[in-house]
């Protein structure tokens, strides 16, 4: 997630510049062979260059507002998923009397925990999980995890059977059990609304059409602005086209906030911080350092 207001022209232009280049290029081809080779044929002032954009402004504006929808909904997700995993490592680790079986229990729980926000974290980028996960289980239980296909799903039903045994031991009672059951419920109603976002995109159509449309009205631009503007064509035209190449770009940026890209929602940050939360509820001071922003972005 982009945080600093520093450096845009130069993430725009990156993104973008091609695309203006081209643009530019082309309003200067068109002026050239109006104003110098004389085809004045080409030049038409009956294009609805209004009604068009206003028009192709309207679907813009619709898809990109899908689009942040998906994003605030994922980020709402992951709150979710932050406050569930601090109301867990509060009824697991408050709620207990000390001893040094239930203290092994609680630390096992915790590091579960972690390793189920680093696992989803790492699921959702499309990215290896072991190296993320490994710190904080056995080599047992990462050997038993190689072999499964949804990793997350099976760190919390492994959390669930070590409260179900300490429930078995008269270590926890049946209203602080009922009481946990809902939050590893809340849990893993976060984790399906993650993977619903992340494997249910926008329609394709949107992408493809919309694309389609901004196109042809870049190429409308010169020729329905040069019987007005003349030499001038490229500054109107170029200008327009970058506000409307723009505006697309901005939803595809969107689109998708699990994409590990420096617009997507900052997970690394969100799980370092849960794995700051949950080490400080079990009394731990050698606490890891939060994510900061690098170059603008936090990751």
């Amino acid at each position: 997630m982009i945080v600093s207001r520093a450096h845009q022209f130069k993430r725009v232009f990156r993104s973008l510049g091609r695309h203006i280049l081209a643009l530019l290029a082309w309003d200067l081809f068109v002026v050239v062979i109006v104003k110098v080779l004389g085809w004045e044929w080409i030049a038409s002032r009956d294009i609805p260059l209004a009604v068009y954009g206003s028009t192709i402004g309207i679907v813009v504006g619709f898809r990109n507002n899908s689009a942040y929808s998906r994003w605030w909904e994922a980020r709402t997700v992951w709150g979710q998923i932050v406050n569930s995993s601090r109301n867990l490592a509060r009824q697991v680790c408050a709620g207990l009397s000390p001893n040094p079986e239930i203290s092994a229990m609680q630390r096992n729980v915790i590091y579960h925990q972690i390793a189920f926000v680093y696992s989803l974290r790492q699921q959702l980028r499309g990215l290896d999980q072991a190296p993320e996960i490994q710190r904080f289980l056995s080599s047992d239980e990462l050997a038993h995890l190689a072999n499964e296909k949804n990793v997350s799903l099976a760190l919390q039903t492994r959390i669930a059977t070590v409260l179900r045994d300490a429930r078995n031991r008269e270590w926890i009672s049946d209203w602080e059990w009922q009481s946990i059951d809902r939050t590893l419920s809340d849990l893993m109603a976060s984790q399906g609304a993650a993977e619903r976002i992340k494997n249910t995109p926008l329609p394709k159509q949107y992408d493809f059409f919309l694309n389609l449309f901004v196109l042809i009205y870049c190429l409308l631009l010169p020729i329905g602005m040069v019987s007005a503007l003349g030499w001038f064509t490229p500054l109107g035209s170029t200008l327009v086209g970058f506000m409307f190449l723009a505006l697309d770009r901005i939803g595809r940026n969107l689109e998708d906030p699990f994409e590990n890209s420096a617009n997507d929602l900052p997970l690394t940050a969100i799980t370092r911080t849960i794995e700051i939360n949950l080490l400080q509820v079990l009394g731990d001071t050698a606490l890891p350092e939060p994510e900061l922003a690098r170059d603008g972005v936090l990751w």
